[in-house]
């Protein structure tokens, strides 16, 4: 079977300034994000949006399947920089992050999670790989318990992220945060 055909660099180019546009707009979250507005700020004509994302759910599903992956590659490159500890609290503040733009999106995004297009079994295991990462190296030196759970720390932050929509609810997140940081932290001997 041959292999996919590699797509040009300028259809590429425009595939990630579409991507980055919409990350933008659905960010903001001032006004009703459309794929006109889309093209427009990626600098684009509409026709080379439909080419690359046929349908607003098209568009929402490659913006979250990019900034999943975004999520969980942040875990190893934490570890490049940060000591285990600071490294999961760190990751957490990104998954918020992520979380917390998704505005406009959501209706569209449970649209594709409830048809079965976004395997949230798929997304768990992906975030609960990239926390277990963290934990793991967090263990071998000491700040970090070994009998928590990495998949118990992602449904709990999962969990918490879903307070920032109410009134004072970034600043419970950060809280709710702390609480889990605090919760993983080995316990000095």
């Amino acid at each position: 079977m041959p292999s996919p055909k590699k797509p040009r660099a300028d259809a590429e180019r425009n595939r990630l300034r579409l991507l980055a546009a919409a990350r933008k707009a659905f960010g903001e979250g001032d006004e009703p994000v459309t794929l006109e507005r889309v093209a427009r700020e990626a600098g684009v004509g509409i026709g080379t949006l439909y080419r690359h994302f046929p349908t607003r759910e098209a568009l929402v599903e490659a913006l979250y399947r990019d900034e999943l992956a975004q999520v969980v590659a942040s875990a190893p490159k934490l570890l490049e920089t940060e000591k285990p500890l600071r490294a999961l609290r760190r990751w957490m503040d990104r998954f918020a992050e992520y979380a917390s733009t998704k505005h406009d999106m959501a209706d569209t995004l449970r649209a594709i999670i409830e048809a079965g297009t976004v395997d949230m079994t798929q997304v768990r295991a992906e975030l609960t790989e990239a926390v277990q990462l963290i934990m793991d190296a967090g263990v071998a030196d000491g700040t970090l318990r070994a009998d928590v759970r990495a998949q118990d720390v992602v449904v709990t932050v999962v969990g918490a992220c879903s307070m920032r929509t109410l009134p004072d609810g970034p600043e419970q997140l950060g809280r709710m945060l702390d609480l889990v940081h605090a919760g993983v932290r080995q316990p000095p001997s």
